[in-house]
């Protein structure tokens, strides 16, 4: 018997996901929660052998919980369950939290049922369109270390491209006008470019954004 359990913000998403389990005589819900804490409480009292958590929660994120539930339950397997199939979340779910795997919530039951059994088993579950989103993300990272684009500085062009002013950009990111500047000055010596045009010609080439 697998025992499972869930955790999402959103009560009808564990009631639908309890309803598509309910049938297999293999897998036990044995504790569901509205938020990580809860959550964190119910595994202290109960063996769980795969927890399903969604990832963007309020108070606890599923990031913030998995990391925990790594760490203080090693042995609970971790299926992230989101909307959102971007590479950055992906990513961190599995170097900060060690998930063992990934499923957007417009999976059908029949992945989710596959995912768990495989999951339980000590295997990995990513579907291909996970894996293509995290291959993506890697070669994005390849680009930023290879020019040495920081963090802040991708921000800068992510609103660049969005044609921001550069006060637009020092409100949005609460930083001063003249940092942007600097920043600009820096993207546009890193990239090579010498204008805006230029600029987000190179940043979709190199597919840093869509």
């Amino acid at each position: 018997m697998i025992n499972i359990g869930i955790v999402d913000d959103h009560q009808i998403v564990i009631d639908g996901l309890s309803a598509l389990l309910n049938n297999q005589q293999d897998i036990s819900i044995v504790c569901t929660a509205n938020n990580g804490k809860e959550m964190l409480d119910h595994l202290a009292e109960n063996k769980i052998d795969v927890l399903l958590t969604d990832v963007m929660m309020p108070e606890m994120s599923g990031l913030e919980l998995a990391e925990l539930v790594s760490i203080m339950y090693p042995t609970t397997k971790i299926i992230a369950l989101s909307m959102n199939g971007e590479g950055t979340i992906i990513d961190q779910l599995i170097n900060k939290a060690s998930i063992s795997g990934y499923l957007l919530k417009q999976s059908n039951a029949n992945e989710l049922v596959i995912a768990i059994k495989k999951i339980a088993s000590g295997g990995q579950y990513f579907p291909d369109s996970i894996l293509d989103a995290l291959e993506i993300h890697s070669s994005k990272k390849e680009i930023f270390e290879s020019v040495h684009l920081t963090q802040r500085e991708i921000e800068v062009i992510n609103l660049m491209e969005k044609d921001f002013s550069n006060k637009q950009i020092a409100d949005a990111l609460n930083i001063a006008v003249r940092t942007v500047e600097t920043h600009r000055k820096n993207i546009f010596r890193k990239t090579g470019t010498n204008n805006l045009l230029s600029l987000v010609k190179w940043a979709y080439e190199h597919k840093l954004f869509s």
